[in-house]
C-alpha cells in the first residue's frame, strides 16, 4: 500500500518516468501536447496551493528559533548565491531572454521538495521546513532587485508588468492566500486539519503532472532553442558543484551542527524552479518559450544532482 512518506521518498524516480513520458508524448503527438498545454495555469495553481499549504506560515516566528541557521541561510542564499550566479552568467552570451531564465531560476531558493531531499541526505529537515516562509517572502522581495542589478534596463522591454503581475497574483498570491486561510482554519476546527492532511498528498502528483504538461507542450518548441539550452547545462552542473563547498564553509563559520550544516547545503544548492515558472509563462511569445525551457532544464539537471547529493552531502559534512 502506498503511503505519503513512501510517495515522497520515491518522487525522483516518479519524476524521471514522467519526464521520459513527456518527451515521448511531446514529440509523437505535438498537436495534442499543445492542447494539453492549455491546462498549465490551473495545474500550477493547484501545485502552488498544495506546496504552500505545507509551509507553516502561521508559525513564522518559529523560523527565528535557530539564529545561527537563520544567519547562515540568508548569507548563503542572498549573498553567496548571487555572487556565484553573476560569475557563472559571464559564460553565457549576452542574450536577455536566456539570461532572464538563468537568473530567475538560480536566484530563488527552493521551498518545497528540498525538505524531502534534506531528510534523505541526513540533514535537519525541520530547520528547512521552519525557514520556508522566510525564504519565500525574502525571495519574492529580492528577486526584482537582483534582476534589476544583473539585467538593468535590458529586461524592461521583455518583462511587462501587466501579465507578470497577473501571473503572480493568479498563480502565486491567490494559492498562497488560500493556503494561509486553510492553515488558520486548521487551528480552529478539525475540518481544517483534515483539509491540510489531504492537501499534503497533492505536491508530488501535481509536481509530476506539471512537469509532464510543461515538458510535453514545450519540447517541440524548445528544439528551436537547443543551441542556447545546451549552454546553460554545464553552468547548472557547476552551480551544483560549487554551492555545497561554499555552504560548508558558511556552516563552519557560523558554527552550525552537522544536521543544520547539511540542511544549509541543500538549501543553498536547490532552486525554486516551479514557483518562478508561472512568471516565465507570462512573458510574451517566443521569449516565454525560451525562458520556460531554461527553467525546466534546470529542474531536470537538479533532480539528477539531488541523487548525488543524498549520498555525497553526509560525507561532505560529517
Amino acid at each position: 500500500m502506498i503511503n505519503r512518506e513512501k510517495l515522497e521518498n520515491n518522487q525522483v524516480l516518479l519524476y524521471v518516468m514522467v519526464l521520459a513520458a513527456a518527451f515521448g508524448f511531446g514529440f509523437m503527438a505535438p498537436d495534442l501536447a499543445g492542447q494539453v498545454g492549455g491546462s498549465i495555469s490551473i495545474i500550477i495553481a493547484i501545485l502552488m496551493y498544495s506546496m504552500f499549504s505545507q509551509i507553516p506560515f502561521v508559525s513564522l516566528k518559529d523560523a527565528f528559533g535557530n539564529r545561527r541557521y537563520l544567519v547562515a541561510i540568508l548569507l548563503t542564499n542572498y549573498i553567496a548565491v548571487p555572487i556565484v550566479v553573476w560569475f557563472l552568467s559571464g559564460f553565457l552570451p549576452d542574450h536577455t531572454p536566456l539570461l532572464l531564465g538563468f537568473f530567475l531560476v538560480l536566484l530563488t531558493p527552493c521551498i518545497d521538495y528540498v525538505i524531502v531531499f534534506t531528510a534523505l541526505g541526513k540533514g535537519n529537515e525541520k530547520l528547512v521546513l521552519m525557514s520556508t516562509p522566510l525564504l519565500f517572502i525574502t525571495q519574492m522581495l529580492l528577486l526584482p532587485v537582483y534582476l534589476w542589478l544583473f539585467l538593468g534596463d535590458s529586461a524592461t522591454g521583455i518583462v511587462r508588468s501587466g501579465p507578470f503581475l497577473e501571473a503572480f497574483f493568479g498563480l502565486i498570491a491567490v494559492p498562497l492566500g488560500i493556503a494561509i486561510a486553510v492553515q488558520l482554519l486548521a487551528r480552529k476546527s478539525s475540518a481544517g486539519g483534515r483539509l491540510i492532511d489531504l492537501s499534503a498528498w497533492l505536491p508530488v502528483p501535481f509536481m509530476a503532472l506539471t512537469l509532464f504538461v510543461v515538458v510535453a507542450s514545450q519540447i517541440g518548441k524548445v528544439s528551436a532553442f537547443a543551441d542556447q539550452i545546451v549552454k546553460v547545462i554545464p553552468l547548472y552542473i557547476a552551480f551544483m558543484a560549487i554551492m555545497p563547498v561554499i555552504s560548508r564553509f558558511v556552516a563552519k563559520w557560523t558554527g552550525l551542527d552537522t544536521g543544520a550544516g547539511r540542511a544549509l547545503v541543500f538549501s543553498g544548492s536547490t532552486r525554486n524552479s516551479l514557483v518562478v515558472l508561472p512568471l516565465a509563462l507570462a512573458l510574451p511569445g517566443e521569449v516565454s518559450t525560451l525562458v520556460a525551457a531554461v527553467i525546466v532544464t534546470q529542474t531536470i539537471v537538479e533532480l539528477a544532482g539531488e541523487l548525488v547529493y543524498i549520498r555525497w552531502v553526509p560525507k561532505l559534512i560529517k
